[in-house]
C-alpha cells in the first residue's frame, strides 16, 4: 500500500473517525482504513481485533463503508441468470478476459436458488471491450456471456446495438471502487474482491439474504 503524501506531523483530513479504542482514530485510504492517534504523529497499519468476541473491527468497519444499496444498482445494465428458485441475489462484475472470472462462473453452476446479475466491466485492455461489446449485442446475451465464459465459445452472431452500457458499468465500478475481476456483491450490500469458492459463496448468500430481510 502507498501511503499518502502528508507531512509529518500527518495533516489530517477533516473527518477522522473516532475507534473503538480511546485516541485511536480511523483515516480512510480508498477502501482501507488506517489508524493515527488525535495529533497526527502517528500511522498505524494493520487489523483492530476484539480479544473478547475475535472480532475484525476494522474488516468489519470497511465492509461498513463500502457496502452497496443493492436495491439502487441499474439492474437492467446487467446480464441475468437464474438457478433453482433464484431467491437469493448476486450480482458480479466480470470482465470476458478474466481467467479468474471463468473459474467462477463455472463454480457457480454449483449454487443453488440464486439469480446472478453479471455487469460486463472490461478494464483489463486488450480486446475485453469488443467481446463484451459482441456479447451484449448477442440475440441471447446471457447465453453468448455463459458460452463463452464456460465453454470458450464466442458468438458470431451478433448484430449492431447500443453499447453505451459498458460505459455505463465503467462508471459504475469506479464510483463503487471495484478495481479489479470478478467483483462480488451481495444482496445486503457486502463487496467482496476476487473469486471465491461455491462454498464460500452459499454461506455468504445465505448471510446476505437473512440480513437483507431483517
Amino acid at each position: 500500500m502507498s501511503l499518502p503524501p502528508w507531512s509529518s506531523p500527518l495533516a489530517l483530513p477533516p473527518w477522522p473517525h473516532q475507534s473503538a479504542i480511546p485516541g485511536l482514530y480511523e483515516l480512510r485510504l480508498g477502501t482501507d482504513i488506517l489508524y493515527t492517534d488525535e495529533n497526527g504523529n502517528y500511522l498505524i497499519e494493520g487489523q483492530v481485533i476484539e480479544t473478547r468476541t475475535r472480532t475484525n473491527l476494522t474488516e468489519q468497519r470497511v465492509a461498513k463503508l463500502t457496502a452497496i444499496d443493492f436495491k439502487s444498482l441499474p439492474l437492467k445494465d446487467a446480464l441475468v441468470w437464474k438457478q433453482g428458485t433464484g431467491e437469493r441475489k448476486l450480482v458480479v462484475f466480470a470482465d470476458p478476459n478474466c481467467g479468474y472470472c471463468k473459474k467462477f462462473e463455472k463454480d457457480l453452476q454449483a449454487v443453488k436458488d440464486v439469480t446472478v446479475y453479471t455487469f460486463l466491466y472490461p478494464i483489463l485492455g486488450g480486446d475485453s471491450p469488443e467481446k463484451s461489446k459482441a456479447i451484449w449485442c448477442a440475440k441471447d446475451s446471457t447465453k453468448a456471456w455463459r458460452d463463452w465464459m464456460i465453454k470458450g465459445t464466442l458468438t458470431s452472431d451478433s448484430p449492431q446495438c447500443d453499447t453505451s452500457v459498458l460505459q455505463r458499468n465503467l462508471a459504475l465500478g469506479r464510483k463503487h471502487k471495484i478495481n479489479g475481476t470478478p467483483g462480488l456483491v451481495f444482496e445486503d450490500g457486502k463487496q467482496q474482491p476476487g473469486a471465491a469458492s461455491a462454498e464460500v459463496v452459499e454461506k455468504q448468500l445465505a448471510l446476505s439474504r437473512l440480513k437483507a430481510q431483517s
